[in-house]
């Protein structure tokens, strides 16, 4: 049976393959993998981004509609300089090496995180990429740098306040979906899947809000040697995944 049999079995129970339509990946253990190697580790950063690019094209011909990667995090700026720099550099490299063949692929590039607060060189690459792309249709990829999920809900809050203080709104009309509305990009859905290579079970800070029904996988291999397979592996679990969301599955309401 191919991979892409409608009918999959996953522990001996029959089910759909289905894709994710939003998809968020946690780009994990860069260092490690160069360290494995006795490489440097902007050896790791550099294998990384260029998988990055792989990534892209697999969600893409599977039909993947938005991939949300965690490029940057706002914790991340505690590391040594010198691998923040490393990190930065190669955030400029890859958008200049590689738009041409995102565009190939339909793909738009989209930004999330406190950007404001980048370097300009940085804010100006965004901004280039957010306008050169802005017409593709096939995929949006959206980078979260120097992205925190709390920081995200801060900034939310802090806007939706002065809203309130100004005479906009009353703090009645606060809901979920003006919280909602005031993330960094609230047209993007929230991601149905988020998975995380390099073994790690935590979400470290990444759509804490977006992913509040979201289902989690976890990968043991390290983030540049993460394919087409493992991609495949994550959803083919993802696929036999009970989504209820709170209420009931479908043989729950039966009385099955």
């Amino acid at each position: 049976m191919g991979l892409f049999a409608k009918k999959r079995i996953i522990e001996k129970t029959e089910v759909d393959f289905k894709v994710p339509v939003s998809l968020g990946v946690i780009m994990d253990g860069n260092g490690r993998w160069a360290k494995q190697r006795n490489l440097p580790r902007s050896a790791g950063h550099r294998a990384g981004a260029d998988n990055l690019k792989e990534l892209c094209k697999n969600c893409g011909n599977l039909g993947v509609k938005y991939l949300t990667v965690y490029a940057f995090s706002t914790e991340n700026w505690s590391r040594p300089s010198d691998e923040v720099e490393t990190l930065m550099n190669l955030f400029v490299e890859y958008f200049g090496r590689y738009d041409s063949e995102l565009e190939q692929e339909g793909i738009r590039v989209r930004f999330s995180g406190d950007i404001e607060a980048l370097p300009e060189r940085i804010r100006e690459v965004c901004k280039v990429g957010e306008e050169r792309s802005k017409n593709r249709q096939k995929m949006q990829l959206i980078v979260a740098f120097n992205y925190g999920g709390r920081r995200e809900l801060v900034q939310a809050c802090q806007s939706i306040a002065q809203d309130v203080v100004s005479g906009k709104i009353t703090f009645s009309q606060i809901d979920e979906k003006l919280i909602s509305s005031r993330m960094y990009l609230p047209d993007v859905p929230d991601p149905d899947l988020i998975i995380r290579p390099s073994g790690e079970k935590r979400l470290s800070n990444f759509l804490l809000w977006e992913s509040a029904y979201s289902e989690f996988v976890t990968l043991d291999c390290l983030w540049p040697d993460f394919g087409m397979e493992e991609l495949k592996q994550a959803i083919l679990e993802y696929s036999g995944r009970d989504r209820r969301f709170g209420g009931l599955s479908i043989n729950e309401k039966r009385g099955e």
